[in-house]
């Protein structure tokens, strides 16, 4: 009987000196475009280098007889997850909560190739200890965390699931309106939105939220099953409120929206706008922790 030989998937995004390079043609004219707003290409290029070498680090530490793959960013919604892989993510914090939602349980070493660019929350790992790992991952023999996801599903049965947030408001910067429900709390609001977070989105978005309005609110750790929810800019009239502006959820608990926007209403996950949810007058939508989480081999 023959055994399938264990695959590992590779999860990169362009680089900015290649992005220059597709728009520009040649790297003699992308430097031409940089040099005349007093920016220097070999900055741009050296980070590239150091992503490549990164890359080719991690290509050699997997054994021969595996099988490999190697995907962009853009065509996560196209790729197809088997159950028993090993996914490897290169990049910044954000490419590791853009392919979240894509797996189903599979172990993800989040790896950073610039220690000096990207904080690494998300992406802790070096290229050599990534590659020290490949083999113990593969086996089942790696410490991870599962990282708590959120999930929100409207009454038609289309759903998002995001590992850092959910946002819910309108397309343009007109204002949101509906009816938010949270427990036994019922109000009308017009907003710019309503991001809902996980402990691992505590670390981006919502922080942000939480240091503007100086707030002291314990948001969840990653791996505890309880959102935070937040309503951006609530505006009071005499049809809306604002005393629903920021609470929790724990895992039983869910956050209900009921949409009063005639057009223009979306839903969707981890800054991902061109992959979102109408969310048209009447709808309603239901938000929480989501069943599955996001397996990341721990440093």
């Amino acid at each position: 009987m023959s055994v399938v030989a264990p695959r590992v998937v590779l999860v990169t995004r362009q680089t900015e000196y290649e992005r220059l390079l597709a728009h520009h043609g040649t790297r003699a004219q992308a430097s031409f475009f940089l040099a005349g707003r007093g920016q220097d290409i070999d900055l741009v290029e050296r980070a590239h280098q150091r992503f490549d070498a990164a890359v080719a680090l991690l290509l050699r530490a997997v054994p021969l007889e595996w099988r490999r793959t190697r995907i962009d960013r853009r065509d996560l919604d196209r790729f197809l997850f088997e159950p028993d892989d090993t996914v490897v993510a290169v990049g910044q914090d954000g490419l590791v909560a853009n392919l979240a939602k894509y797996l189903h349980g599979q172990p993800v070493l989040g790896v950073n190739p610039d220690p000096l660019a990207y904080d690494g929350v998300l992406v802790s790992l070096s290229p050599d200890a990534a590659s020290a790992l490949l083999r113990p991952t593969v086996e089942g023999h790696a410490d991870t965390r599962s990282l708590t996801m959120v999930e929100a599903v409207l009454d038609d049965g289309q759903s998002v699931q995001a590992l850092n947030e959910v946002f819910v408001g309108h397309a343009s910067h007109q204002s949101a309106r509906y009816r938010l429900l949270a427990g036994k709390h019922d109000e009308r609001q017009s907003s710019s939105g309503i991001v809902v977070a996980t402990g691992t989105g505590g670390t981006g978005w919502a922080r942000s939220i939480c240091m503007q309005r100086r707030m002291r609110a314990e948001l969840p750790e990653p791996c505890e099953r309880r959102l935070a929810y937040f309503v951006r800019e609530a505006f009071p009239s005499i049809a809306t409120g604002t005393s629903l502006v920021d609470g929790s959820l724990d895992a039983q608990e869910r956050l209900e929206i009921v949409s009063e926007m005639n057009d223009g209403g979306v839903v969707f996950g981890d800054g991902m706008e061109g992959d979102h949810l109408e969310f048209h007058f009447g709808m309603r939508l239901s938000i929480g922790v989501a069943d599955r989480a996001l397996e990341l081999v721990k440093a």
